[in-house]
Formats: C-alpha cells, structure tokens, sequence
C-alpha cells in the first residue's frame, strides 16, 4: 500500500473509533464489534476486522462507518463487494469520511471505471492545500486511470487462465518457478498450509501469522497432472523455511539449485541446492548482492556468471532498481553492482527481473513507467549497439490490470508465460495465471441443402468476418470444392460472422462461435446447412467437357467437335439454356486464374454464338483454381483441371424437362445424361440456305441417301467453316475473322 493510502487509513480509522452509533436501539455487542474491527483496521489487518464489521452490518445494514471501512478491507479480497460498500456508505452519508472521494477513485480505478476514477481523484484534489505532499500521489493515481483506459481500450489477443483452486487459495500465491521439463511448479503462498498454521489468522499466539494478521509466505512445489491440472502441492519448508517469510525465485543449474527469498535482515536472497530429493539449508548470496536494504527477486543466467537483482540499497527512499552483476565463475564471490540503467529504474519500485532464453528480452515489473496502477509487466529490448537496454514497454491489457500484475516467467519452451496478479475472477488476494498467445483454429467442413442436409453445394463462399481484440477487423474466406467442402485457418477465441453467398449472390450469414485455441494444431468441423437449391448444378453436358493447354484459352480442334456436339442439342432444344463454366489448374494466382478462367468461358461461348446459339440462351462464369476436379498434384490432374463445363440452368423448382435428339443427322445423343431422347428423323436430300440474326449464312447440303451432310457457314466478321459428315465421319475446318484456322477430322 502506498504511503497516501496508509495516512488515509488512518485518518478513517480515526474519525471510526471516534464515531457515535446512531440507533439507541443497537446493543453494547454491536459497539465492541465496531469498535475490534476498528482496532485491527488500524493495524491494516483486513481480514481479521471484516468479521466484526460484517457482524455489525447484520444487525445496523444502514450503519455508514462500517460500510465505509469494510470496503476499505474488501479492496484486497473483492473489488466488487468493496464498491458496493464504499458506494452505500457514501449514499448514506455523504460525509462518511473526508477522504470518500479517494476512497471512490481508488474502487472505481479497480473495478475498470477509469474516468469515474478520475473525477473522484480530481474532486478529493481539489479539497487538499496547494502545497499538499499528497497532490503528487494524486496526480500519479490521475495518470495511472489515464494508462489504464489506453491500455485497456486497445487489448492484446492473449488468454489469461487461472491455475485453479488446487494451486490457488483465498490467500496470496505468487513467485511461480518452473522446471526446466515444465513438469513442476514452485511457487509461494500464505495460505492455510503453512508450516504452523493453526486456528484464525487474527490469533496473535499464531507463530505463523504475520503483522498484517495473515500467515507468513511459505514455499510448496505441485507436480504436474496434465495440461490443465496439478497434483496437490506439498510444503518444501523443512530445512527451507526461516522465521519469517520465504519465497521462491529461480530454478537454475539443471535445476540443481534455487534462488529464494528470505525476510532475514530486512530481506535478502538465498540460494539453496538439491540433494537427492530434497534441498540443502539456504545460504546468502555475498554482500555485493545483499545489503541492509531490502533485496526482493533476481534471475541468474543459465551460464550462472550473471545475475539480475532488485535492491532498495541504492536509491534515497529505499524503492526497488534492478541491479545486475557478473563474476568470472561459479561458486566465486560476485563484483561491484551496477545499475540498468533509466529506461528500466524509476523513482518508484522496479522489480522481477527475468530474460529470455536469448538473452535479449529483458521481463519485469514496476510501479512506474506508464503503468495502469500498482506493479505491471514490462519488457525492453537490448540494445547491442548502445550496450544497454531499450525503453520499457508495457505488456499491455489483459496481462497488466489496474492492480499489481508480477513475477512474470516464460515456460521452457517460450510459448506461454506465469505471472502472479490480483484480479477480477480470481479466488482471493493473488492468483497464479497462465499467459497464452490466442492461436489460429483450422475450421473444416461442408455446405449442404437445409431441405436434405445431404446435398452438398459446390460453389458457395464463406466469407469469416470478425475482430481482433483490439478491434481489428478480421476476414477469412473459401469457397466449397465440388464435395461441398471448406477449409479456413482463423483467429480463435472469438464469435464470426459468417456470410454465404453464390455466384456473387448473398444467400444468408450465420454466426459461428469459435473456442480458444493456444497451440496452431487444433481442427474444428463445422457444416452449414443454407436454404439454397443448386439449380445450375443440372448437368446433362456431363461428358462434354473441353480442355486446354497450360496458361492458354485458344479452342483445340478436339473442342470444336465436342461444341458442335453442344450446338445441335441446343439447336433442338430452344427452350434450354446453359452457363458456360471456366477452370483452371492452381499454377498461378488466384486473381490471374479467374480471369483466365473467363477468357476460357468467353472462348467456348463466342464459339458457340458462331454456330447460331443466341447469347440470351447463354451465361459465363469463371471460378478460377476454386473448383478443382482433381488434386493439383500432377500433370495429369492439372489437364482436368484446365477445362470448361456445361450446364444447364434451370429456375428454382423447375425439372429437366424433356430433350429433342439433335435434327442434324449426327446422332449425337446425350450419354451421361438422365434424359429421354428420341428418335433421329432422317434429313431430306437437298440444299438449303439461312441466314441467322447476328448476320451469320448457313448453307447445307444432303445427298440423295442422306448419307453425307455438308454444311458451310460465313460470319459477318469474315468468319468462315465447312463441316462434312459422312458414314460417321467427321472432317471440319474453320477460320476466324483474324485468320487463324481450325481442323478436324474423327468419328462423330
């Protein structure tokens, strides 16, 4: 607690020892009540002065002081009871006490209500002389909501976990150490398993128990179960526990030796190692490292030559700075300390130092720099140019909150952090909570008919639209192979939008809720079912596919059979009309492949058009790499992918309806196709001219035996084709408006 807050506490302890009970009708139990948990108010030990007031409460629920103090002792425990209190009391009596409207900004600024937090600091300044001492903490408590709300309006996508109730109690747990396989985890709680734990918090014959009425810290090590669980931890007091506090601190040496805390003269650190299971008596590291002053934390390097240290030895006031020292080699005393300098120290207390594998992230925590209130995690960067370290860098919101956030460790392996933090959620004072990177999920699945929930519909593009945490907008799309599936990798941990559309039109958008993910590994199906009816998706062309060579759209003269094939049944049957697909194969991008994919379309449809099929009774459309027909895994597969499609289009609820054979003499039939076809009428022996609507002559001629058809056409570009068929033989050729010829020749 700050040094404003303690004369504040006393003050309100003051005026409460000193207040008159109101109600003539409370009993004398009620005003010893009050007056105990008034007594150990002022000694700062909260949870022995709750239970007095809490019992003064039950009987006078109106009784102001009361409300006000409990508040006070509930900001350690929980914020949320303590707004409720202090909020009342002030409600009641809005005089309750001349700091209230500190008191409102300090709950406000804990609860996240920062610029309610503000006013209140604002209004309780106001009250104080110009040349209070208190006005600079008021300013600093001002700037803290002012950090707080930046930090929290602009959050990182990160998962914070609480390591439960086997690890964590009503009391604090901090400091957590983990070993270098992360199978076991050393930490540091006041909680009822101290050694000589007995009987209430607030019995002062409890050796166990602290000035500020709660047990003295003790070390315990928990193994672990699996990712989420732990084995209850057991005391490492014995030969590790001192009169006072301990704490542990690092793991090092192969897990060999350990730092720790101990409250000897006015708190130093120790180091102790491991012999067969159990660990040696601790022994003070050299005067270079501790001093008169308080030493709290520090990190050695894992060649054990350098350590990292918090001291109050060197600063007026005895605040925390981070010191480091080297020696030239293990077991040998360590040299004069020095400071890191002003990016990391401020005038406030800089504490927890800890580095990354590399070396180069220097982790800690302080009260100063731009931090959202109490102790928050910062990290700088080393600069190897300059020689020293980097400005300091908040962690942001949520591993930093308005109140103490330290003892931040990375695992072994760098993906996830512990750090030791009050907040909101939690089972008392500090918890121990994890610290994870939110990861990417791969969502899989398929898109099928709501009707059937069988169909499956190629096609249909998923757009994934959603927000980073700090309000990034995010997107991710796919559109369903010809098996109706999808694959996308998204941002876990947050709710989607999922839009669905067709052929560029929206049919519907869904929301899809996915769960976090803390590793890149994790696959989640989700199918939607759409109300759609894929009525493009008729396809009696099935085996009249065209192909092309790579990265070209030019007709080969096995295309122009199989169009022409396509332009006498659609010449008997004026009432069906087709869209034109394009494909590609996935070698180029996506945005070239859809317009390739066009080209290739628009190639097979101006053909076509040529042979006299008006351009209403057509539509293109490309989908590029989208619908593959085959793995693009090899040449072969790849050529499949090259093609166009035919199909036919029919309105939603219509049925195929039934198809004319060609009149052409061809007999071409439709193999594949679900149809009735009938019977090809023989063609009159004779000549004929037509001209079509686009301008385009057809001339034909059949022989007295019906057997050779000979047809010529002439475009009005200058376009130009001669087609026989005779006794099943086909011989075209074909020449466009630039010049380029076409022949070919086959069975029909």
């Amino acid at each position: 607690m700050d040094n404003l807050s303690r004369r504040l506490l006393q003050a309100s302890c003051a005026v409460a020892l000193t207040a008159t009970i109101a109600s003539p009708a409370q009993a004398q139990s009620t005003r010893k009540d009050l007056k105990t948990g008034n007594k150990f108010f002022e000694q700062e030990n909260y949870r022995a002065a709750l239970p007095y007031y809490e019992k003064v409460l039950a009987k006078d629920p109106n009784n102001a002081k009361a409300l006000f103090n409990a508040g006070i002792s509930y900001m350690s425990f929980d914020k949320e009871k303590a707004s409720d209190y202090i909020y009342k009391a002030q409600k009641l009596k809005p005089k309750v006490s001349k700091d209230v409207e500190y008191w409102l900004g300090r709950v406000d600024h804990l609860n996240y209500n920062f610029d309610e937090a503000v006013a209140h600091f604002q209004a309780y300044n106001a009250t104080l002389k110009k040349n209070d001492q208190r006005k600079e903490e008021l300013a600093q408590l001002i700037q803290h909501s002012k950090n707080a709300k930046v930090q929290f309006n602009s959050p990182k996508d990160i998962f914070v976990k609480n390591l439960g109730p086997t690890i964590n109690t009503q009391f604090s747990e901090h400091s957590p150490v983990i070993s270098s396989d992360d199978k076991i985890l050393i930490f540091t709680s006041r909680g009822e398993s101290v050694t000589g734990a007995s009987g209430s918090v607030s019995d002062k014959k409890n050796k166990s128990v602290a000035a500020d009425g709660e047990y003295y810290e003790d070390i315990f090590e928990a193994t672990r179960v699996d990712d989420e669980n732990w084995q209850k931890p057991r005391s490492l007091s014995g030969v590790l526990n001192g009169k006072g506090h301990d704490a542990s601190i690092q793991l090092f040496d192969n897990d060999t030796k350990m730092l720790m805390y101990r409250n000897d003269n006015n708190g130093d650190i120790f180091v102790t190692d491991k012999s067969g299971g159990d660990w040696t008596a601790p022994k003070p590291l050299d005067g270079n490292i501790n001093s008169k002053a308080f030493e709290s934390d520090a990190y050695i390097t894992p060649d054990g030559l350098t350590i990292y240290f918090s001291t109050g030895k060197y600063s007026e006031d005895g605040t925390l700075d981070l010191y480091t020292a080297t020696r030239t080699s293990t077991g040998s005393d360590w040299g004069t300390a020095r400071s890191l300098g002003a990016n990391i120290n401020t005038k406030y207390d800089d504490d927890s130092p800890y580095l990354s594998k590399d070396g180069k992230t220097l982790y800690f925590s302080s009260r100063g720099h731009n931090t959202m209130g109490g102790y928050d995690i910062f990290k700088s960067e080393y600069d190897e140019a300059g020689r020293k370290w980097g400005p300091a860098q908040n962690m942001g919101y949520p591993v930093n909150t308005p109140d103490d956030d330290s003892y931040y460790r990375l695992s072994p392996d760098g993906s996830y952090a512990y750090l030791s933090s009050y907040r909101i959620g939690g089972y008392g004072e500090k918890d121990i909570y994890t610290i994870n990177y939110i990861k990417n999920a791969n969502i899989v699945g398929k898109v099928f008919s709501s009707k059937d929930s069988t169909t499956v519909i190629p096609g249909v593009e998923l757009v994934f639209s959603g927000s980073q945490a700090d309000k990034t907008a995010l997107s991710f799309r796919d559109v369903t192979k010809p098996d109706g599936a999808y694959q996308v990798a998204v941002l876990s941990g947050r709710t989607y939008q999922v839009a669905v559309s067709k052929d560029g039109k929206p049919i519907e958008t869904q929301e899809f809720a996915v769960p976090v993910s803390t590793n890149d590994s994790t696959t989640i199906t989700k199918n939607f079912y759409i109300n759609f009816v894929d009525t493009s998706a008729v396809n009696m062309f099935a085996t009249k596919n065209i192909y092309f060579d790579t990265d070209k759209y030019k007709l080969r003269p096995e295309s122009i059979k199989t169009l022409n094939e396509i332009s006498q049944v659609l010449t008997a049957n004026p009432g069906i009309n087709i869209s034109v697909e394009g494909h590609c194969d996935s070698r180029n991008t996506d945005e070239y492949n859809m317009v390739l994919g066009q080209n290739r379309a628009n190639a097979a449809f101006n053909y076509l058009k040529k042979q006299g099929i008006a351009e209403a009774r057509m539509t293109t459309v490309s989908y590029g790499e989208r619908r593959p027909a085959a793995p693009n895994d090899s040449p072969e597969n790849m050529q499949l992918n090259r093609r166009d499609e035919f199909k036919v289009v029919l309105k939603e609820g219509e049925t195929m309806p039934t198809m004319n054979a060609p009149t052409s003499g061809t007999g071409t039939g439709m193999s594949g196709s679900s149809t009735t076809t009938t019977t090809t009428a023989p063609l009159n022996p004779g000549k004929s001219k037509v001209k079509m609507a686009d301008g385009t002559k057809v001339k034909t001629k059949v022989d007295e035996d019906s057997d050779k058809v000979k047809v010529k056409t002439k475009g009005s570009a200058g376009d130009k084709s001669k087609t026989i068929t005779k006794d099943g033989e086909l011989d075209a050729k074909a020449k466009d408006a630039s010049g380029e010829k076409t022949k070919v020749k086959g069975k029909n």
